[in-house]
């Protein structure tokens, strides 16, 4: 029997009272809705509507994932976001590292009404990235950053290799998305590790610059790594990510005049 994880998309519909609330939510970079399958299905028994698509060149093999671009992954994400948008009063999004990122786009392009990130990816601090442009041509492949799980026995189900194509493509997609933060406007909350070995606090630093018209909160995860959907953390996230919708949708998100700032630390 096949042990790979299941990487097919998941879609639920609004079950809950009052206005017709969606989420999209997206996976990250050589991942695939498996990363955060369990985070869609608490937000579906939360009363949402959920879409988690798959998105292209990803839960297939590396060298598919090396011959898609950047737009096609915002295509794909966005394609759920309009699905959700045609039966919903509001859709908010939602992203692990590379999908932070392609929640960040969409807030920053649809009218969404929140965000929730967990170590949302902006910069890549690998010196090799500037080069990737040429490198892709005599290097098709690196060694996976995967699993960066403090949890013992999890497994993301990630690429083994990382393709140098998609890793220029994703650069690419970091610099566009960051030149777009400044028109998000809808509240923002991200879920930060403190120890992460895949995503820097460059990205952290650069989402705290960009983002001038929106409030952000930054709450700090002491028990998880980069993939803290699938670590220690994850309840914590699934029933605050809930908590916030909810505020939202009520009108209380706290900071939601201006475009303040706040941290606050797991406990």
């Amino acid at each position: 029997m096949s042990t790979a994880p299941d990487h097919s998309p998941f879609n639920s519909p609004f079950t809950g009272s009052g206005p017709r609330t969606g989420v999209v939510v997206s996976h990250g970079f050589t991942g695939s809705p498996h990363g955060v399958r369990a985070w869609a299905e608490s937000l579906a028994a939360a009363g949402y509507a959920v879409r988690m698509p798959l998105l292209p060149g990803h839960g297939t093999s590396w060298q598919e994932l090396a011959r898609t671009r950047w737009q096609d992954w915002h295509a794909g994400l966005d394609a759920a976001y309009l699905d959700l948008a045609a039966e919903c009063d509001q859709v908010f999004v939602a992203g692990l590292s590379m999908g932070g990122a392609l929640a960040l786009r969409l807030a920053a392009t649809r009218p969404v009404a929140g965000a929730v990130l967990v170590n949302p990816g902006l910069v890549i601090d690998d010196p090799r990235a500037p080069l990737a442009g040429i490198l892709k041509y005599v290097l098709k492949s690196t060694p996976a950053i995967a699993n960066d799980i403090l949890k013992a026995g999890v497994d993301e189900g990630a690429y083994p290799r990382t393709p140098v194509a998609a890793a220029h493509e994703l650069n690419k997609m970091f610099k566009d998305t960051l030149r777009l933060l400044p028109n998000i406007t809808a509240p923002v909350r991200v879920y930060r590790s403190t120890v992460d070995h895949v995503v820097s606090d460059t990205s952290l630093a650069a989402l705290r610059r960009g983002l001038t018209n929106a409030p952000l909160e930054v709450i700090r995860l002491e028990n998880s790594y980069h993939v803290a959907t699938m670590d220690n953390d994850a309840p914590r996230i699934f029933t605050g990510t809930a908590e916030f919708i909810r505020s939202v949708v009520e009108g209380h998100t706290p900071g939601a005049a201006g475009a303040s700032q706040k941290e606050t630390a797991d406990d």
